[in-house]
This record gives structure tokens, C-alpha cells and sequence, in this order.
């Protein structure tokens, strides 16, 4: 490291030592820099800069037992108790299909990780192992818990320890590419006949590709027999809806490097403030509503029938979170989902004159 930028990484735990209760996301902003470069000024103290291959890491991480993952994007955190289990690795994308933790993992996104020990009130060392992508946006994050292989990670972080400890972090200066595309004409009779031809789910995003324009352009156009935007309050009605009755329901939260998936019921709902929270025994969600710019209803054909989906955008058009019912590869969606998404508060788009 050169002596140019030791102070930014001392001014860094100087302003965090002020400021023990603040979240280190908050703390980031704060000063204008990545939660990468926050972790990196630990290095030599409670951090460890460790390989940051996401393969290398799945084919390890089921040694630790039962850990919490944590995956979040800049308006949705989305915590995960149990055992990473049934991994398949590949190079362009990797999944997770535990019980508990369902995960789609991106390697390419993955380029910095560490592995940090900090001390909580009681004096208790919290380990943790955190990814981040070359901008120094968090990708993925797993925390160990009192069940956990504590001689596990320190014998992956003994192995995954990088020669580079540098205090310093530098992100990549090119721009992230935004989720949507820049607005352009849309041929909406081509973008409906590739609509109504889809099979799965999954080929949603090929048909985006092909057609080269984003989601929200997409939802746009399609029409309201495939999209319609609803209520932002809707997501906290859908979620007292499906409480009520145990309706399991499938939630994802994603970034550029994962997509964590919950599947299951939900019971505890907590708002507090602009934050929509549910607190569930092996499943915690926290989702900024305020940061939700549109909020759609969306019918997908599949071979089994259409499935309908929740989707919540920010302003940039960027996916914050997505619903679906949880259904089985074969089977047609839970008729209760559908009558639920499809009784919830429309968007008044009306216009008085």
C-alpha cells in the first residue's frame, strides 16, 4: 500500500469507531465509498482478504453447517438460515438447492471477498465470509451461527488467505450497465408473439435479449392481459393474504453475482418505517418500499399454464424483488396465488382533467 493512501483507510476506521450503531452500508455512503473499500481498511485487523472464486467457495462452504446467507441489493435484504447442500458448479452460473438456502450464483460478478471477525456487545466474535463485485457492491454474505464449524472457517480462510493484505481498495472505474435499456420503440406485435410462445419462466430473459430492450419496457408494452402495474401497497397486503392462509410463496431478492430465493410460508410481517420486514425463524426480509418506483402483476405462459409473478422496480428500472407462488416443475400454479395477486389494488393511472 502506498503512504498516499493509508489515511483514507485510517479516516475510514476513525469515522466507524464514532459511529459503532451504524449499519456499514450507512457508514459507506457516508463517505463516498464502496462497502468494499470499508472492509479492505479492516485488513490486518478483523478483516482477511481471501480468493473471491465463487466456485472455489461453493465447493467448501458446506463444511461450515449452518450458517446464515445474506444476500441483498440497494432496496431488499434477504437472510437465509441453514446448510448450503446440493451444489452444482458451472462456469457461467452455479446453483444452490438446500433446504433452506436456494441460490443462483453468477461467477463472473465475483471479484473481492474477505473474511471478517468482529466483536459484538457481549463480546462475542461474529465471523463472517463477504463477496463483492469489482465496484465493491456487496454480492453475497455468509454469516456463521452458534451451530456453525468454526474450525471449518478458519481452515478455509487459512486457505483461501491471499498474499495481497492492502488496506486500500480500488473499484473498477467503468459504469455498471443499468438493467433496463435505453427507451426505444418497441415492435410490440414481435414482443407479444415471443410473449405468448414462452414455455418457462426461464426463457424470459433470452426474449428480453433477442428483442434487445429491458424489463420495464417490456411490462410496458405487453399489455394488461400480461402486466398490469398495482398499488405499491399491494406487496404488504399479498404478504398478510398468504399469512393468513399458509400460502407458501417464493421470494427473490438478487444482485449482479446471486439470486437468493426463499420458498415457503411467511408469518411475521413487521413494517417499521420505510422498511417492510418479515421475521420469520430461518427466513428475515427487509424491503425499502419507499425505493419502489413501479410495481407490476405479470402472467408468463409455461407448459403448464401461465404463472403469475410480483415485480417491484426502482426509479432506474432495476429489479429491488420478485413473488411468485411456490408450485412444483409440472404442476399448474396454486389457484389461491392467482386469486391473491389478482384481487390486489390495480394502480389508479386515471388522470384527473
Amino acid at each position: 500500500m502506498t503512504e498516499s493512501l493509508r489515511p483514507i483507510a485510517s479516516e475510514i476506521r476513525a469515522y466507524r469507531a464514532e459511529n459503532p450503531k451504524m449499519r456499514e452500508r450507512d457508514i459507506a455512503a457516508q463517505l463516498g465509498v464502496s462497502e468494499a473499500a470499508l472492509v479492505a481498511a479492516e485488513c490486518g485487523l478483523t478483516a482477511v482478504r481471501i480468493d473471491a472464486d465463487a466456485n472455489r467457495f461453493l465447493s467448501r462452504v458446506e463444511e461450515l453447517g449452518e450458517v446464515m446467507a445474506l444476500t441483498r441489493n440497494e432496496s431488499a435484504v434477504h437472510e437465509k438460515i441453514g446448510v448450503y447442500q446440493k451444489i452444482t458448479t458451472g462456469e457461467m452460473a452455479s446453483i444452490v438447492l438446500g433446504e433452506q438456502i436456494d441460490l443462483r450464483v453468477f461467477p463472473s460478478a465475483w471479484a473481492h471477498a474477505f473474511a471478517v471477525t468482529k466483536t459484538d456487545d457481549q463480546g462475542e466474535a461474529r465471523k463472517s465470509l463477504q463477496f463483492f463485485d469489482k465496484w465493491g457492491n456487496a454480492v453475497h454474505k455468509v454469516h456463521l451461527r452458534p451451530e456453525s464449524n468454526v474450525a471449518a472457517y478458519d481452515k478455509i480462510v487459512a486457505d483461501f488467505r491471499l498474499d495481497d493484505q492492502t488496506q486500500d481498495f480500488t473499484a473498477d472505474a467503468s459504469v455498471p450497465a443499468a438493467d433496463d435499456k435505453p427507451e426505444t420503440v418497441v415492435d410490440v406485435v414481435e414482443l407479444r408473439d415471443r410473449w405468448t410462445k414462452m414455455t418457462d419462466t426461464h426463457q424470459f430473459h433470452g426474449m428480453l435479449r433477442k428483442l434487445k430492450i429491458g424489463r420495464r419496457q417490456a411490462l410496458s408494452n405487453i399489455g394488461e392481459d400480461f402486466a398490469w402495474q398495482l398499488d405499491p401497497s399491494s406487496i404488504e397486503a399479498m404478504m398478510r393474504e398468504s399469512a393468513e392462509v399458509e400460502l407458501p410463496i417464493m421470494c427473490f431478492v438478487g444482485n449482479r453475482g446471486m439470486i437468493q430465493i426463499h420458498s415457503g410460508p411467511i408469518a411475521k410481517i413487521a413494517p417499521m418505517g420505510p422498511w417492510l420486514n418479515v421475521m420469520d425463524p430461518t427466513f428475515h426480509l427487509h424491503l425499502r418500499t419507499d425505493h419502489i418506483a413501479e410495481l407490476w402483476a405479470v402472467r408468463k405462459p409455461t407448459a403448464d399454464g401461465h404463472v403469475t409473478s410480483i415485480e417491484a422496480l426502482d426509479a432506474k428500472g432495476e429489479m429491488i424483488i420478485q413473488f411468485f407462488g411456490k408450485r412444483k416443475e409440472g404442476l399448474a400454479e396454486r389457484p389461491e396465488w392467482r386469486s391473491i395477486v389478482e384481487d390486489l389494488p390495480r394502480l389508479d393511472t386515471t388522470v384527473a382533467a
